[in-house]
């Protein structure tokens, strides 16, 4: 399927089984909104849970906390984002639609031939970092891009725009104060670093971690849920020595990519980006990119921040921020390692490598099916359980298995309609077993397992069906 293609093939089927909605439909929706559905739901909680268990789980110095949205102002004077967080926009003058510089330029680049392309990037790219909104805007103009809306090149000037979501705190206007809806996580780690540190006798290196949403006041938000007004992220913050912070960058690129290949997808599909220009905190930076059906894109970022975070919140808190090093008998503010992975975003990779349109055609008859070969594991459902019939106590049997199977992974019942048809019900939302109860089930005590990848059909005996599937669906 050609990729431009794929992505509405995606988004129509996440609507039609249940994985993501526009939020608000009856009311004509809300602009980069989404709601996830039942089975999207599922599928987002196992992604965290996997991400969660591979964090604090399986690393003996990483815990993890749940810190508040909202958080006392000066929080994000002393991270920088009230000075910093912003992106260049140009608006057309026409059709009145604001941009983000990057993405016009990078929309337009992807209509030109590959040398074409990377050279007007790197342009772009030379000219965000060195913050010269001029050369952007003769950029623009140079190469004629249009909007997509009017048709014309008739642009404003580059300037920055915040992306905090601002709202009140208090239940009097005139007694409230201006607060901030968070655009990340990562502040309330580092606000809890002595709490945390203290409460849980943590010795450096240690890490942090977090799982919630953050807000951010998109101009340009699209490529479905790729980006959105609120999104939930997966960071981790690793406190370390001063001095090792690139080791454990080093460290820490590696050992997140492991990660992503775990979920059984081709080295090809993931490369390595590094900034070209550093964030204000950053002495190095990369993202981990995605092959989207949009292209490559941003998953992950991982990044080394120094001390400045710790260091700003101590001096505008004025409360003492540092770890006192029994080794080396002295005290210092950790320096950071950071890695941040959009969790709407790892739920869209997934489905891109999942979705596939199988032809099943033969001489006889047409067939096909559409199936989502999601890792057993992240699966919203692990099993099927079908009757074949509902009488001649089958459905005795089969809910028999569901009481037994239930408590330790997601089955899902079903005894309407033909057993093919039940079958690619099965195949379109991820469900990598399907078990099928029939006469034979009460002669001898075997059923029929059918493994969705493969379609295989094989006999086994009834009462290994539950090991079956949790050797298959264990992480």
């Amino acid at each position: 399927m050609a990729n431009e293609n794929k992505l509405q093939a995606i988004i129509s089927h996440c609507k039609e089984y249940g994985f993501v909605f526009p939020s608000s439909e009856i009311y004509d929706g809300l602009g980069a909104v989404y709601d996830y559905g039942q089975n999207g739901a599922e599928l987002k909680k196992n992604i965290k849970d996997y991400w969660w268990k591979s964090m604090t789980q399986l690393h003996d110095h990483i815990v993890g906390i749940d810190a508040a949205i909202f958080m006392h102002p000066t929080t994000w004077k002393a991270s920088g984002h009230v000075d910093n967080f912003s992106d260049p926009m140009i608006d057309n003058k026409d059709s009145k639609k604001r941009y983000r510089v990057d993405h016009l330029i990078e929309a337009y680049a992807e209509q030109l031939a590959p040398d074409a392309s990377a050279a007007l990037i790197q342009s772009m790219e030379q000219l965000i970092a060195a913050d010269d909104f001029a050369g952007l805007k003769n950029l623009i103009d140079t190469n004629n891009i249009k909007c997509s809306v009017s048709g014309t090149c008739n642009w404003t000037d580059v300037r920055q725009f915040n992306l905090m979501f601002g709202t009140q705190l208090g239940s009097v206007a005139e007694e409230s104060s201006e607060i901030y809806l968070r655009p990340e996580t990562a502040q309330g780690i580092f606000v809890n670093f002595l709490n945390v540190q203290k409460t849980g006798r943590m010795k450096i290196p240690f890490g942090i971690a977090q799982i919630g949403k953050a807000f951010r006041n998109e101009i340009v938000a699209r490529g479905f849920i790729f980006r959105m007004r609120e999104f939930e992220q997966m960071e981790m913050q690793f406190f370390v020595r001063p001095g090792t912070q690139q080791e454990w960058y080093q460290y820490w690129k590696e050992a997140r990519m492991q990660w992503h290949l775990s979920l059984g997808i081709s080295p090809n599909k993931y490369r390595f980006h590094d900034h070209v220009k550093l964030a204000h905190y950053a002495d190095a930076a990369c993202d981990i990119e995605y092959d989207f059906p949009m292209g490559f894109k941003e998953l992950e970022g991982i990044h080394s921040r120094t001390d400045f975070d710790l260091k700003n919140h101590q001096q505008f808190s004025g409360k003492k921020l540092t770890y006192f090093d029994t080794e080396l008998n002295q005290h210092y503010i950790p320096y950071v390692v950071e890695t941040s992975i959009g969790l709407d975003r790892t739920f869209l990779m997934l489905l891109s490598e999942a979705y596939q349109e199988e032809d099943l055609s033969t001489e006889e008859k047409q067939d096909a099916r559409v199936v989502l070969k999601l890792p057993a594991m992240l699966a919203p459902y692990k099993l099927a359980i079908l009757p074949l019939l509902k009488k001649d106590g089958l459905p005795e049997i089969a809910k028999e298995l569901m009481a037994e199977c239930r408590g330790s992974f997601k089955c899902f019942y079903e005894e309407k309609d033909a057993i093919g048809k039940r079958y690619r019900r099965m195949d379109a939302i991820g469900t990598p077993f399907c078990v099928t109860i029939d006469h034979q089930t009460k002669e001898d005590g075997t059923v029929t397992i059918r493994h969705r990848d493969s379609m295989l059909q094989e006999r086994v005996a009834l009462k290994d069906i539950k090991q079956i599937v949790l050797n298959a669906v264990q992480y």
